[in-house]
């Protein structure tokens, strides 16, 4: 199984910077987006109360409950999308860029880390390099890296992997338009599939070597998603091209329905293994690619087009506000719910859990977002609140 978040914003220049062409106008909130990473974080939660209480992969509902986890793929795009379009690529924005990135997401993780190792059973004697590595987004790089109430943490590594690369990617391609940056973007995925080919990646995970598979380019396909519909976009404003061939994604409903046959598809036991167990590297490749597909077909609809949809009612926004409070506490508030409802993992109980598992992390997710990620949105804001805490 696969087991995701952030808003970007520009930064100004004493001197005119060289950006690539239009990069300043790409900004611009769109609400269903944020509604779509509130769908996605509940998506991803519900495929491990699913997996936790032994639903069955085989099954029709199960094979798709199953390949939920493709909903990463959504968050990923929804990552380089934003980013991409609000940057614009040139020294003096590093800075900014990296305080932004770090205070959007560095507290939050570190609050739940530590409580997590303070409060769970299965986290208790981790030693202090499991612990560093887990606070400094490396624990994917150690065998056996991962800790208790923690292991959905991964895609976090890979996320923070794209933060780096990105602004090296962007001032690559300063001077380059953007039908040739889509062309760049198509290269690069393309490149990315044999990743998991390369004899050093295929040959593990094995003794004193993680899975190199869940590494950052095993996933490129996903941020490409995103990627290109910020160029698409900006070709659409500043040539007017692109607009028939996006008017397909009008037709959300009709997307929806590729999305769950991919994800049915996808969860298959002729297409890859099922569960947890270990992908060859062509079942991998595989694994990407139909994951890139579901992205494209939930993703580029609302990217593309903003006619009224639900995800522009008020509770869904709400969720996707505190998507990545909710996406951190999910997997320990499961794993408390579990217990107190006295029922045992992969025994059953999918209806009752997952209800108490989604209330339990929206009131914790909730908590999360306004103790901590508000405010602790920018430097600024994090130093006020801070004073506050220590005066």
């Amino acid at each position: 199984m696969f087991p995701s978040y952030p808003p970007s914003a520009p930064t100004t220049s004493s001197s005119p910077p060289q950006v690539p062409a239009g990069s300043q106008h790409r900004r611009g909130f769109k609400p269903q987006l944020e509604g779509l990473r509130g769908v996605s974080a509940v998506a991803i939660m519900t495929t491990h109360v699913a997996f936790q209480t032994g639903i069955d992969p085989h099954g029709n509902i199960g094979a798709i409950l199953g390949r939920f986890d493709y909903f990463l793929a959504v968050f990923f795009a929804f990552s380089a999308y934003l980013l991409w379009r609000g940057m614009d690529f040139h020294r003096g924005m590093l800075v900014t860029y990296f305080h932004r990135r770090f205070w959007r997401v560095v507290p939050a993780y570190w609050v739940y880390v530590v409580v997590v190792l303070a409060l769970v059973p299965e986290a208790f004697g981790a030693s202090w390099v499991s612990v560093l590595s887990t606070l400094s987004f490396t624990q994917i790089y150690l065998p056996e890296g991962f800790l208790g109430g923690m292991t959905h943490l991964w895609s976090l590594c890979v996320e923070v992997v794209f933060y780096l690369v990105m602004p090296l990617l962007g001032w690559a391609l300063r001077n380059v338009g953007p039908a040739k940056r889509i062309m760049v973007f198509c290269g690069l995925a393309l490149l990315s599939l044999g990743w998991a080919f390369l004899p050093v990646v295929a040959d593990s995970p094995r003794e004193h070597v993680p899975n190199m598979q869940i590494f950052f380019p095993g996933f490129f396909c996903w941020y490409a998603v995103g990627l290109i519909a910020a160029e698409v976009e900006e070709l659409r404003r500043r040539r007017g091209v692109m607009d028939k061939p996006v008017k397909v994604f009008q037709y959300r409903w009709a997307w929806w329905l590729v999305a769950f046959f991919v994800m049915w598809l996808a969860g298959q036991e002729f297409f890859g293994p099922v569960g947890l167990e270990h992908p060859s590297a062509g079942e991998f490749a595989l694994r990407v690619i139909a994951g890139t597909v579901m992205c494209a077909c939930v993703f580029l609809p609302y990217a593309f087009h903003s006619a009224p949809s639900f995800l522009d009612w008020r509770i869904i926004s709400y969720l996707g506000r505190i998507s990545y409070s909710f996406f951190l506490w999910h997997l320990a508030v499961l794993g408390a719910v579990l217990p107190l409802l006295g029922i045992r993992p992969f025994t059953g109980g999918f209806l009752v859990v997952l209800p108490l598992t989604f209330i339990g992390s929206f009131i914790v997710g909730s908590c999360g977002y306004v103790l901590v990620e508000w405010p602790f949105r920018s430097a600024r804001a994090a130093k006020l609140t801070l004073l506050r805490i220590f005066r």
